[in-house]
């Protein structure tokens, strides 16, 4: 019998991850637990026993959750005690569970200029973890600092020199929780940002698979940096044309499928596992390498018992 800490929010014991990732596939999580308020997951994570790991998960847009699920204590941040967006002068504070295209979107309307966070998609505590960026843009550009609960149920600040980003990294604890992030903006018209969104929305649309079943980006830019709304000028390293030349645009296997609009997308075909896509990525990675000498790095963060 697992014994575990009393709760206000919601817990639940093997609970399906499969309908909680934008891939909709993977096992479940051992216990999940989705706090009811920044108290409630200070309380329950100073009395958690050390036997059990912890990890955290936003909306699953960037997340593969292998077969066999995962045996830890999965948190996810939702509700109104952490997906708050608020300004302060020309600083946005919010919470780690808002959806980073809400944060532009409203920043947008108080003439703040975070629209490199519009076409992205996922939570705000991801897109810090990852440094998430595109148009040139990435997190760490704008963050002042972010708030934590660690391990021990220890609330901390983060200052962003503090932290030492890379390309879709940090080095931020993977045992800790980002809770709120803090970022500071240009002022800009906020008709001019409004427009600007839409046009990045539209270029995302036309080159994108957005109605599919996808997890974005599966492999990181050999480049070391984001192509999107970026002219590169040896767009023969960027994943999705190294992965194109390697002829897997369309490519097929099981239920899972490489995207013919964009061949750094796989897409669920309807009836896919997690191995189709794990089995389908390192085949990838195998045939880019002999192809061009270059190899691949996921992006997709995975995850759980195969």
């Amino acid at each position: 019998m697992i014994k575990l800490p009393q709760v206000k929010g919601r817990m639940a014991f093997n609970r399906d991850l499969g309908s909680l990732t934008w891939l909709k596939v993977g096992g479940p999580a051992m216990v999940f637990f989705q706090p009811s308020d920044f108290s409630d997951l200070k309380i329950f994570l100073s009395k958690l026993s050390n036997s059990f790991n912890i990890f955290p998960i936003g909306v699953g847009s960037n997340l593969l959750v292998r077969d066999g699920g995962i045996n830890a204590v999965v948190i996810r941040l939702g509700g109104k005690s952490f997906n708050y967006i608020e300004k302060q002068k020309t600083y946005i504070r919010c919470g780690a569970g808002a959806l980073d295209s809400h944060v532009a979107v409203k920043a947008a309307e108080w003439g703040l200029d975070l629209t490199f966070l519009r076409t992205i998609p996922g939570t705000i505590g991801g897109a810090v973890a990852m440094n998430s960026g595109c148009y040139g843009s990435y997190v760490a550009d704008f963050l002042v600092e972010i708030t934590i609960i660690n391990r021990d149920g220890v609330e901390q600040v983060l200052k962003s020199n503090q932290i030492r980003f890379g390309y879709r990294s940090s080095n931020i604890p993977s045992d800790s929780i980002i809770v709120e992030a803090v970022f500071e903006a240009p002022l800009v018209d906020s008709s001019f940002l409004k427009t600007k969104m839409t046009k990045q929305l539209c270029a995302r649309n036309k080159a994108q698979p957005i109605f599919e079943h996808t997890a974005g980006s599966t492999f990181r830019n050999p480049s070391g940096r984001s192509s999107v709304g970026i002219k590169d000028e040896n767009i023969e390293s960027t994943a999705w044309k190294l992965i194109d030349c390697a002829g897997f645009r369309g490519f097929v296997l099981g239920g899972a499928q490489v995207s013919e609009k964009h061949p750094n997308f796989l897409i669920n075909r309807g009836n896919a596992s997690s191995k189709d896509f794990e089995e389908l990525g390192e085949l990838i990675r195998k045939k880019v390498l002999q192809y061009s000498g270059i190899e691949l790095q996921w992006e997709i963060i995975r995850v759980g018992v195969k």
